[in-house]
């Protein structure tokens, strides 16, 4: 009888994941004014029922997707520093990498999280969730300088914004120089 249970939660929690993962699309394709349980159930294929079931409003909704973003965004930062560490320093051209693959053929995702995160400034009960990932890059860096941090990731926002307005994505060879002028040591 456990084993039955088991597979239901196990069943449960991967429905959840599939109607987060169907949010972020559909704000990837319409913004955030297109999620509705209606929309988010259409595009994860499954009945309304299950994402109210899930999540009885909107705002859990967006705050599960936007707690998912910070980790698949955690995530990726942990392996690129996992990486780095090998080598033992950051490299300008692996950032513009990053932040060209950002801007360019994950586009969408990048803008969807960008909205989702924007709309915590609206928001205040989506902040705690879009502050999340900035605490987990910090933990994960353990900077010497949370100043120079902070300061990194301001221009690294600033470079993302720049680039979901541009006609054309910038290449990581047009990044890179930037990228160097915000790691070069003060």
């Amino acid at each position: 009888m456990k084993a039955q249970r088991d597979g239901r939660k196990v069943r449960g929690e991967r429905r959840r994941q599939d109607i987060i993962d169907a949010t972020l699309r559909v704000i990837e394709r319409d913004g955030v004014a297109g999620v509705t349980h209606r929309t988010v159930a259409a595009e994860a294929g499954v009945p309304t029922t299950s994402t109210t079931y899930h999540f009885a409003n909107l705002d859990e909704l967006l705050i599960a997707t936007l707690i998912s973003c910070a980790k698949d965004m955690a995530t990726e930062v942990y392996w690129t520093i996992d990486r780095v560490r090998s080598r033992g320093s950051l490299g300008a051209a692996e950032v513009a990498g990053l932040l060209a693959e950002a801007l360019g053929p994950r586009r969408g995702r990048t803008m969807a999280e960008y909205e989702l995160y924007l709309l915590a400034a609206r928001r205040p009960e989506l902040r705690p969730a879009a502050r999340r990932w900035l605490d987990v890059l910090t933990s994960m860096v353990r900077p010497d300088d949370l100043t120079a941090l902070r300061a990194f990731l301001a221009g690294i926002d600033g470079l993302l914004i720049q680039g979901l307005i541009d006609d054309e994505p910038p290449t990581a060879d047009e990044l890179k120089p930037v990228v160097e002028y915000l790691l070069r040591p003060r």
